[in-house]
């Protein structure tokens, strides 16, 4: 039954006390707008639990008086599915109070943590443990667990350790009508039947909210090492990438394309980052190795340098030699995106593609770009490693803004056609949201359609939960 804003605001009062519910709009602008700086709508309310015991009471009553919910965790998606709808007042959920690491385990090499633990405190509170959680992403200081899970987050060492998908051992969580979903296993083995975890892994809180996972950690690597290496073309870079898999084995944790016209961004974001190699070079690879033994990675990159001048595939490089400088070459990589934020609009994507067919991809995106419009830039860098490629564009500076985003949607379209010619995805790790949901459901067959439309249905009839996201809201 349709309820008033005054009984939703004493009973989210009562349950949640002092600093648990937020309704003044001056305070919503924290909870609206994503990393990079877009808003799509305001909440009815913002409720700040700090149980898993009063999500659950929260979806309850909301699930009562079907009142639409929108999970949140540390704001930092790119798809528009974290924030409120515009046109349907929804109540916004952030997990920011659930945040404790509630257990480690060393001898299993797993951690139970809250939803709403910041990526950067789980990854230190493995190291005074002696143990390494892998997934790594520019956002980790901000991003939270919740989130990582709600988008099958991916990042920079997804070669080596996986996806969020397999760092996952477990999970809970609140079911849209309140019910809680205890799943937090630390097996590494359990063959029971359906995997009801990976429903909820990718699912952007459209299936449920997430309260608890249980991790998978790895050994703290003992010995790290980056190395920056000049190449002539995304051939060489294919080349190279397939001798580091064979002269590195399986230590080879990051493989990341930078091309020139990046490294000046990360200039412009932070002009003290000094310019790593002599000349500049059209494309650079940034590479990192590392070990928990006693395993000599030094030679094994010099190895990977040698083959590689000799084939002609290395112009240049230049191996850190301490973490500071180490340091400074991963800050390109993350300067770079800032630069990009500077320049104002701009088409951001994040797109897979079988890592052969990428060369071919790149060499027909560039030039379909190029016939429509010369004076837009792109920026193609990426975890070449995984197949993932972020393939943004820059519009000409002299259009107005309605006039970039037109000519950005249409670059898009074409974009996206030569990502499915290419049998590729149009999401390798934001997700969907609102923001590809068109694409999304295009490229969709209508069997994936009548299986993702019954799996909403029989979990979430009455579409209260992150509605709109992924599949189109019907109500």
């Amino acid at each position: 039954m349709p309820i008033a804003t005054a009984e939703l605001h004493c009973f989210l009062s009562d349950l949640l006390g002092n600093g648990g519910v937020i309704d003044a709009p001056s305070e919503f602008p924290r909870y609206t707008n994503d990393w990079a700086g877009d808003k799509r709508g305001d909440p009815w309310m913002v409720a700040r639990p700090s149980t898993t015991e009063q999500v659950a009471e929260i979806v309850t009553f909301c699930h009562r008086h079907q009142i639409p919910m929108v999970a949140q965790g540390g704001h930092s998606g790119l798809v528009g599915g974290a924030q409120p709808d515009p046109e349907h007042r929804e109540l916004l959920i952030s997990l920011e109070r659930l945040n404790k690491i509630r257990a480690i385990d060393p001898i299993n090499f797993s951690m139970s943590v809250d939803s709403g633990c910041i990526l950067q405190n789980v990854k230190d509170a493995a190291e005074e443990t002696d143990c390494y959680f892998p997934l790594a992403l520019g956002a980790q200081g901000s991003c939270q667990i919740g989130g990582n899970v709600s988008t099958n987050a991916g990042g920079l060492n997804v070669l080596r350790y996986g996806m969020m998908r397999q760092l996952v051992l477990g999970l809970e969580v609140v079911l849209p009508d309140g019910r809680i979903w205890n799943g937090m296993q630390a097996l590494h083995k359990d063959n029971r039947g359906y995997d009801l975890k990976q429903l909820f892994i990718g699912a952007e809180g459209t299936l449920g909210i997430v309260t608890g996972a249980m991790l998978k950690l790895v050994p703290r690597p003992q010995t790290s090492r980056t190395a920056l290496i000049a190449v002539p073309d995304i051939g060489s870079v294919l080349a190279l990438y397939a001798q580091a898999r064979r002269s590195c084995c399986d230590l080879l944790s990051a493989f990341e394309l930078i091309p020139r016209v990046c490294m000046e961004l990360a200039f412009e974001a932070a002009p003290d980052l000094p310019d790593p190699l002599g000349d500049a070079h059209p494309i650079y690879v940034l590479l990192e190795v590392s070990a928990s033994g006693p395993v000599d990675i030094d030679a094994m990159i010099e190895h990977l340098f040698e083959t590689g001048a000799e084939k002609g595939h290395v112009l240049d490089g230049v191996l850190a030699s301490s973490e500071t400088q180490a340091a400074q070459l991963w800050q390109i990589r993350e300067s770079m995106l800032e630069g990009q934020q500077m320049r104002g609009e701009h088409l951001r994507t994040d797109i897979s593609l079988p890592i052969s067919a990428l060369t071919a991809f790149c060499e027909a995106a560039h030039q379909a770009m190029l016939q429509r419009s010369p004076e837009t830039q792109v920026l193609m860098y990426g975890h070449i490693g995984d197949g993932n490629l972020h393939f943004n564009l820059l519009p000409p500076a002299t259009l107005g803004l309605e006039a970039k985003k037109a000519l950005l949607h249409e670059l898009e379209e074409v974009l996206f056609e030569l990502v499915d010619t290419h049998h590729g995805s149009i999401s390798a790790e934001h997700g969907i949201g609102r923001v590809k949901q068109a694409p999304y459901l295009a490229g969709l067959s209508l069997v994936e359609h009548e299986l993702l439309e019954g799996i909403k249905r029989l979990i979430d009839p009455g579409e209260i939960m992150n509605a709109g996201r992924i599949l189109p809201r019907h109500a």
